[in-house]
Formats: C-alpha cells, structure tokens, sequence
C-alpha cells in the first residue's frame, strides 16, 4: 500500500467523530485523489466542528445522523473510526462485499517510513507518550550508531493529526504514539505494533466494549503479540513493575529470542531528576519513570533528563492547575476517565481535598474509588449517570465523615465546591468516568469547568 493506491478509489470515512482522527483520514484520502464520503451517526450540528476543518476540501460528501448499507456496498475502501466496534454489522457488510477494511492507524503503520515508540494502557499514556516526545526531543543522542532527527508526537492523544503528517515523516525520524485499546484491535487485524512498545498500567476500563478486564487485557497484549521479534534488531517491550499483569507478560515475554524487556520503577527516579519535576502526585512519577526507560534505552544520561524536565508542564485536562481563589486550588483532571485515574488524583495531594466526580457509565466498579474519597476527601460533589454508584461505594465505608452532594449540573458542582471550600483546600475535576452522558467529550467537559472556576474568580 502507499498513498497512490488510494487515487480514484472512493473511500468511506465511518466515524468523523471529535478527536481528530475522521477529519485526519478524510484529508489524507482527499489530497491521496480519491472520491471521500463521510458517514457518521452524529448530526451536523454536533460535528459543527470537525466538518469546519475540511471546509476547505472539495467534493467531500456528508451522509449524517444515520449509516446506510449502500454506501458500505459502494465504497472501495471503508475507513473505521477505532470507536467502532469490529463486529459492527456495517462492517461485516462491508467485508461480506469484499471491501478493504482499514483504519487510520492502521493505514499509517502500513506507510510510516520511520520507527514508531507506542504508549499504551489504562492510564497515564497521554502524559507519559508526551514526556517521552520531550524528553528525546530536547536531546538527540546516537542510537546504536544511527542518528534520530524529528521526533514526532501522535495518536490518540487530543486532536493530533496523524496520517497528514505522512509526507512529513522521514526514515530517520522517530514517531511516539499514544495508542489506546481500539487502536490495538484494529492493527491486530493486520498483524502490526510498534518495534517499541510500553505499558503504563492495566486496570478495568471499557468494559462497555469488552465485557470483561480478562477481554480488554488481551486487546490490549495484541501490541506485545504482533511485536516483530528480530536477533538483529529486536523488538522493546517495557513493563510497569509495579503493575500485577504487567510483570506477568514480563516474564512471558522476556524469554522470547528476538525481544528485548525492560522494566521501570519509581524508585529507580534519582532525586536530582525528580528536583527537577513539576507534576504532582505517584502517579506522575510513574509516568515518569516509564518515559526515562526509553530514554535511557535511547542513550540520553541523566542530566540530560534532568535538564529537559524544566520546561515540561501538566498537559491540559490532567491535573491541570487552573487558578488559586481564595486559598483554595483548582485542578482540571478532565482527562480522568477511570476510577483508577481518580484515585490518582486524590494520591497526589495532601491538603483537604474536594472531589467533584461522575459521568457516563462504562460498568466498571468503583468501590476501590469509594474507599479512597472515604479515606481522603472532605467533600465529594457527583454528577452524572454514575452519581448514585459512587455515593454508595462512599456510604458503604463505614465511619466515612464525608459530605456527598449530588447535582444535576457540573455549574451547580463548581458551585457546591466553591461553598464547601476553605483556605487551604485543593477542588479537583476528577470524573473517574467518560463524559458522553453530558457533554461531547472529556475536553468540553474541562473547558466548561474552567470557564466556571474563573467565573468565581470575577465575583
């Protein structure tokens, strides 16, 4: 495959979404030639948005708020969104007709010409795959007698383009991916992963999707399957220590011939690296040590690392500081879509802390998330088709002083939070839950919440 062989063809393009990754595909299609249609059960207003971004791409056309069979019949080539899902009935239309069945990132493992470092797990993989374009991008090192230039940064982290960078992109680069558990299953499709492979973590997340943790671990361990095992140049897979499944696919794999296995560990983080780093809480210094493992896997020593930490800042929607009032912090950790991502976020502060939590409900449990707002939070403010599942994960603890409130807006939360808090108190956004049951996404969500905070700030 290469761009060519898309001229003339017409693709369908399922899925425009929010994220960037429809509009990416639909572009890359356009100026590859060929004939693109847009299929995607949203309406128009609701992709307002990322139709305005291919505003400038003629002929595209649009077949919204439903998907039609006809269109899979027609299409050459079907481009799927990694929301959908492989069984879904269109596809296997699609399939059933001969069509080719592809993706993005399917389509951009197929024609990236340089090595590709991919960040997966449930949580920490945006903060970790952007520290670790950092910190190579601030030092470049000799790898094993060859020599990196660009280092690229993409996947499913925010509104990254991916595919459009193709022509960009040139062998001596390096490509860091933040890949999620979809994007895994698709490339599984075509027998692909990255030479470099690490894992943050693995705890229970979409089980919407998969059913099961069981189900989505082995989503997930499609990156370490597919793996190109090579004695002359082997493949990287780095593992968490500390994480249970983690260290069991260590051992799994470490004795594989052609692979080469690498562990992290937070107390392996010198101190003079960690004077030098702003992001708060363990779970940060997790995402750290995991970036300084490939890193140094790279060659990059350790006032290197140091040096380049100075300038890093929390990314946005990840315990985000957003403004001090009246003594009381605020932090946005939008992006905080898991109970263990929330759990996290409470771990990472001290002070009296107010929770404001809940969303869409991905059946996952939260009484481990219960028990650490028991334990550690004044307040906790839920909002949200989860909002009841959490305040009895709360109330079953016994002896728990903490003031639950239940809202039916995240303005009334902010507002509840204001009320609550004192001199001293750290308010965090912290959902431990996707936000599709009220906004379009986690960064609407977080934007609105930051809106309502320096609204405070006016009164």
């Amino acid at each position: 495959m290469n761009k060519a062989f898309f001229g003339g063809k017409k693709v369908l393009v399922m899925g425009l979404g929010q994220f960037g990754g429809g509009v990416d595909a639909a572009r890359f299609a356009h100026q590859a030639g060929a004939r693109v249609v847009i299929t995607d059960v949203a309406t128009e207003k609701q992709l307002h948005e990322s139709i305005e971004q291919l505003r400038d791409c003629n002929g595209i056309e649009y077949h919204l708020g439903s998907h039609c069979a006809v269109d899979f019949e027609q299409a050459d080539i079907i481009v799927a969104n990694p929301a959908v899902s492989p069984d879904n009935e269109f596809l296997t239309l699609a399939r059933r007709n001969n069509k080719l069945v592809t993706s993005q990132i399917n389509i951009f493992f197929e024609l990236c010409p340089a090595k590709i470092i991919g960040i997966t797990g449930a949580n920490g993989k945006s903060t970790t795959a952007a520290l670790t374009a950092h910190l190579l991008k601030n030092v470049r090192y000799e790898i094993r007698d060859t020599r990196y230039e660009t280092v690229w940064l993409s996947g499913n982290i925010g509104n990254q383009p991916l595919l459009t960078l193709l022509d960009e992109i040139s062998p001596d680069d390096l490509v860091v991916l933040e890949l999620s558990s979809f994007q895994i299953e698709q490339l599984a499709e075509i027998k692909k992963a990255p030479h470099i492979v690490l894992l943050t973590n693995l705890t229970p997340n979409h089980l919407d999707r998969y059913g099961t943790f069981e189900n989505y671990c082995t989503a997930k361990e499609n990156i370490f399957k597919f793996q190109k095992c090579d004695v002359k140049s082997p493949a990287v897979s780095i593992f968490n220590a500390e994480d249970e499944i983690a260290s069991q696919w260590f051992g799994k794999y470490s004795e594989q011939a052609g692979r080469a296995c690498i562990k992290f560990l937070i107390s392996e983080i010198s101190k003079k690296i960690q004077s030098n780093f702003g992001l708060p809480g363990r779970a940060n210094l997790s995402n750290l040590a995991a970036a300084i493992a490939i890193a140094k896997y790279f060659g990059i020593d350790e006032d290197c690392i140091k040096d380049a930490l100075v300038d890093f800042r929390a990314l946005s929607y990840r315990l985000e500081f957003i403004a001090e009032i009246n003594g009381v912090r605020w932090y946005n950790d939008s992006k905080a879509t898991t109970p263990h991502s929330a759990i996290a976020a409470l771990d990472a502060f001290e002070q009296p802390r107010i929770i404001i939590a809940g969303g869409y409900d991905k059946n996952v449990t939260f009484d481990e998330l219960g028990r650490k707002i028991a334990q550690s939070a004044k307040a906790a403010i839920l909002l949200g088709q989860t909002a009841q599942k959490i305040a009895k994960a709360i109330k079953t603890c016994l002896r728990s002083q903490v003031k639950i409130e239940i809202v039916p807006s995240l303005a009334e939360a902010v507002e509840s939070a204001h009320r609550l808090s004192e001199s001293g108190d750290v308010v965090l956004l912290s959902p431990a839950c996707a936000s599709y049951d009220m906004f379009d996404n986690y960064q609407q969500r977080g934007d609105e919440f930051v809106g309502l905070v320096r609204n405070i700030m006016t009164l």
